[in-house]
């Protein structure tokens, strides 16, 4: 049974695909059920429903944020998210298949939720500036204005 909401995400003829693309990157994550039309999937907890339909472009307007707690997560998820897409600027990535994904650091509120503009200047100079974002320089950025 779906959430009471789900992520629809149109695919041209390759829901399936996709599904089992995106649930061998995610641990924990599997295919719930697929037929000619839909596929539903789950990745850590949250239901997906990949539909084959008409052809048809995803935009960053929409985007599924990945968040992680260690630069080896983000180092991970770039890695895979990225292969066959496009690396984007301040930790976007457009996947093979045009969904756009976050991978963001855990550290990202915090960071910029600081009293100090100053410090959330700097941080988001920083995260302006890359494209795969680093935590360590991110944390040293607000400590210190270096970036």
């Amino acid at each position: 049974m779906l959430n009471k909401i789900t992520t629809c995400l149109l695919f041209d003829g390759h829901a399936e695909e996709a599904a089992r693309y995106y649930t061998s990157i995610f641990k924990g994550s599997k295919i719930v059920s697929t037929n000619p039309l839909v596929t539903i999937f789950r990745l850590e907890g949250q239901e997906f429903m990949a539909l084959n339909g008409p052809k048809s472009e995803f935009t960053w307007a929409m985007s599924l944020v990945v968040t992680c707690k260690t630069q080896k997560e983000i180092d991970y998820y770039w890695s895979k998210l990225s292969a066959g897409g496009e690396e984007q600027p301040c930790g976007w990535v457009k996947d093979k298949f045009g969904v756009s994904w976050q991978v963001m650091p855990a550290v990202i509120p915090e960071l910029l939720n600081d009293d100090d503009a100053k410090k959330v200047d700097r941080v988001m100079q920083a995260v302006l500036g890359m494209k795969k974002l680093d935590i360590a320089a991110l944390k040293k950025a607000h400590a210190s204005g270096m970036r």
